[in-house]
């Protein structure tokens, strides 16, 4: 559904997937191209799933997170990343996605347990 809208935006998320671990890195995304997708005035695709080792972390993300996940796995530096790192992924009602390496904090948690 939002595979077309993803792809626009993937060498973006691509910098983002690339910068360092412990901060929040953010982009804010154009409304209308999601609203072109679907048939709805107002969509709502706000989500916050974590990828971790290339696979989402959870149960049931919404069809906009599945089809990030989709189009990060179909580009090689993206699926490259994606299985290296884990990271956090969340975007608000106002279309600002944000991409934050949690890598480090999931690897020093695993420490101390």
């Amino acid at each position: 559904m939002y595979t077309y809208t993803w792809k626009k935006y993937l060498p973006v998320i691509r910098i983002l997937l690339k910068r360092p671990a412990g901060t929040d890195h953010t982009v804010s995304l154009n409304r209308t191209d999601f609203e072109k997708t679907t048939k709805l005035r107002k969509p709502v695709c706000s989500f916050s799933v974590e990828l971790g080792k290339g696979r989402l972390v959870g149960v049931n993300p919404p069809a906009a997170a599945k089809d990030l996940l989709a189009i990060l796995q179909e580009d090689a530096v993206a699926n490259q990343l994606i299985r290296q790192h884990q990271y956090s992924i969340s975007l608000n009602s106002d279309f600002i996605l944000t991409v934050k390496n949690i890598s480090t904090a999931a690897a020093e948690k695993a420490g101390e347990e």
